[in-house]
C-alpha cells in the first residue's frame, strides 16, 4: 500500500506490494476500510503488512473527510490468526527486537489513531490478531469467531501494552485466565467478557459495521475525538496531566461552528451536517 489515499476515488481500493500478504486500503462515504489480506495463513500479519496498516492510518488521519475507520480481515475464514511468527528471528537476537518494536508501534498507532475505529471480526481473531482488534476502540463479531491468544502455548511473552489493554478491557481475572490458559473462545464468551460490543449473524455482519460507522460518522467529529481521548486517558496512568487537554477540547466543542449547527438543527428538526469546524 504505496500509494496516496488521498488519490483514491469512492470504493476504489488500493493495495500493498508485499509478497507476504498485503492490506487493501478502500474509502465508502466518510468510512475508511482496511482490510487484512494474507488468506494462505488466515489473514497472519507479516512485518510488510504491519508497516503498510500505519502507512494507511497516516494516510487516513490526514484525510479531513473521514470520519471513521473500520478494520477487518479477508474472507470468512480470519479477522487475524496473529503476527505471523515465521518471521521473527531468534528470541535474543536484534532482528527479533526490531520486529517487536515495529508491532508494538503500529498497535500504539491504532490506539491513539485519533478518529473512531471499529474492528470487524469473523473467524479466527487470535494473538496480534486480537491485540489489533483490542487497540481498536469498538469491536463487532460475527457468530461463530474464535478469540484467543496463545503466546504461553507458544512461549511468546504478550507485549505490556496488550495486557494492559486486554485487562482494561475484560478485567484482571479474566485477562489472566485469557493468557495463562492459551484457550480459544467462541464469541458468546467474548461477548461476555466485555472482550467485543456487538455479536451479530455473520450475514449481518458488515450491515451491522456499516451502520455503526455511519451513525458515527454523522455525529459532530470534534465532539467524537474529545470523547475519545477523555475516556483513553481516564484510563492512562498519566490522566491526571492530561486533564488540562481533555478540557481544552470540550472548550474547542463549545466554540466550534459545529455546536452551532448541531443547536441550529436541533431546533429546526433536521439532520445536521458537521464540517470539523
Amino acid at each position: 500500500m504505496r500509494q496516496s489515499i488521498e488519490a483514491a476515488t469512492e470504493s476504489a481500493v488500493k493495495e500493498s506490494t508485499g509478497a507476504l500478504g498485503r492490506i487493501n486500503v478502500s474509502i465508502e462515504d466518510k468510512v475508511g476500510w482496511i482490510e487484512l489480506d494474507n488468506p494462505s495463513k488466515l489473514n497472519a500479519i507479516s512485518l510488510g503488512m504491519w508497516r503498510d496498516l500505519t502507512d494507511a492510518l497516516a494516510n487516513f488521519e490526514s484525510d479531513p473527510g473521514l470520519r471513521c475507520v473500520v478494520i477487518t480481515g479477508h474472507g470468512v475464514k480470519a479477522f487475524c490468526a496473529g503476527a505471523d511468527i515465521s518471521e521473527k528471528g531468534r528470541p535474543q537476537s536484534d532482528s527479533a527486537q526490531d520486529q517487536d518494536h515495529l508491532i508494538i508501534d503500529a498497535l500504539r498507532k491504532v490506539q491513539a489513531f485519533p478518529k473512531p475505529t471499529i474492528a470487524m471480526v469473523r473467524g479466527h481473531c487470535l494473538g496480534g490478531g486480537l491485540a489489533l482488534a483490542i487497540a481498536c476502540d469498538l469491536r463487532i463479531a460475527a457468530v461463530g469467531s474464535r478469540f484467543g491468544i496463545p503466546a504461553a502455548k507458544l512461549g511468546l511473552a504478550c507485549f505490556h501494552s496488550v495486557v494492559e489493554r486486554l485487562a482494561g478491557l475484560v478485567g484482571p481475572s479474566t485477562a489472566k485466565r485469557i493468557l495463562f490458559t492459551a484457550d480459544r473462545f467462541p464469541g458468546q464468551d467474548a461477548l461476555r467478557f466485555g472482550l467485543i460490543d456487538e455479536l451479530v449473524d455473520a450475514d449481518q455482519l458488515r450491515s451491522a459495521v456499516r451502520d455503526m460507522a455511519a451513525g458515527i460518522a454523522a455525529n459532530a467529529p470534534l465532539t467524537v475525538a474529545a470523547a475519545k481521548h477523555a475516556v483513553e486517558t481516564v484510563f492512562s496512568e498519566a490522566s491526571q496531566s492530561h486533564g488540562a487537554a481533555c478540557v481544552e477540547r470540550e472548550q474547542a466543542c463549545i466554540e466550534s461552528q459545529d455546536y452551532v449547527e448541531g443547536r441550529r438543527a436541533f431546533l429546526e428538526k433536521r439532520a445536521p451536517v458537521f464540517q470539523g469546524r
